[in-house]
């Protein structure tokens, strides 16, 4: 009897030094994991939704006779996009003129891209889509990407020169708060391919009163400025429609 009741107290202290010293009390990554896992809980990391990889796009401004059938013969002819390295991301359609579309695409080859832009299967497909007028395109170099959801899906696109890209990158970044204060969030920036002295940036608009208020103000002028901002920006607010 003696014997059990020294081995039962062994047992039980074992079992409560065992249970008292995991790491110091502290509860391992691995015992919160498998602690979710069994309160039926999927545990996943934070993702990061800022891209500073540079992607090299494509974009084309036109105005179309009806949208419904332009999307129609634009995704139609998705293979053809694909087989030069094209591959489609976003759609808009102007605020003022629903009719203006802009269209941005990811490109794995730019000297494909560009042929592309020039090709005659294009400009075909384009006028049986119901494009009207003559396409601007542009092929762009995006440094700052910010993929984080919105409460919003009125965008703008802003295109101007600058004399000097960093110079001009460092007071924008300068001018975050503002920005935010006056609902104006960054969503990417970055410039042409072929020239950093030409930028564009797009931005989303949480108060439509406040950003426009604040594109008219001497506050956003002087920034555009001291920021080496050469001219007067090119402006196209549109509403986000499709995302592939």
């Amino acid at each position: 009897m003696k014997q059990f009741r020294f081995t039962w107290m062994l047992f039980s202290a074992a079992a409560v030094f065992l249970t008292s010293c995991n790491g110091g009390g502290k509860k391992t990554d691995k015992d919160t994991a498998m602690e979710a896992d069994n309160a039926g809980v999927n545990v996943e990391p934070a993702s990061n939704t800022i891209i500073n990889t540079p992607q090299s796009m494509m974009t084309a401004v036109h105005k179309v006779a009806n949208f419904a059938k332009w999307k129609a013969s634009y995704d139609a002819h998705d293979s053809m996009r694909l087989a030069n390295q094209i591959h489609s991301y976003i759609i808009g359609r102007g605020v003022q003129d629903s009719n203006m579309v802009l269209v941005v695409v990811k490109v794995g080859d730019m000297d494909k891209a560009k042929a592309f832009a020039k090709d005659a299967s294009l400009k075909m497909a384009m006028q049986k889509g119901g494009v009207t007028g003559t396409p601007s395109f542009s092929f762009i170099t995006i440094t700052f990407q910010d993929t984080s959801p919105v409460d919003t899906d009125i965008r703008s696109r802003v295109t101007f020169q600058v004399k000097d890209w960093d110079t001009w990158l460092k007071a924008f970044e300068e001018g975050k708060q503002n920005r935010l204060d006056n609902g104006i969030i960054v969503r990417a920036y970055g410039h042409d391919v072929d020239d950093n002295h030409k930028v564009v940036v797009v931005t989303a608009q949480t108060d439509t009163a406040k950003a426009n208020a604040y594109w008219n103000s001497d506050v956003r002028k002087n920034r555009m400025v001291a920021a080496g901002v050469i001219g007067e920006p090119e402006r196209f607010v549109y509403r986000l429609t499709h995302r592939y």
